[in-house]
């Protein structure tokens, strides 16, 4: 069986855990940051964890983690 391709894309934009969770970065941080609060800009700086819909898609887009 040939080994299987990462997908880069998604590898630039996820993080693993050691346990195997999937961290991404928030939207909203890139553009229109004046019409935000300073509260609304500090709470989007944290990674938020990527929802149960979406692990598999990670799970089969990188077959060996990162």
């Amino acid at each position: 069986m040939p080994k299987l391709k990462t997908k880069k894309a998604l590898a630039k934009r996820v993080k693993l855990t050691k346990k195997k969770k999937a961290l991404r970065s928030k939207t909203g941080r890139r553009h229109l940051l004046s019409s935000k609060t300073s509260k609304r800009k500090r709470k989007l700086r944290k990674r938020g964890e990527v929802s149960s819909a979406g692990r598999k898609l990670i799970k089969d887009s990188l077959p060996y983690g990162l």
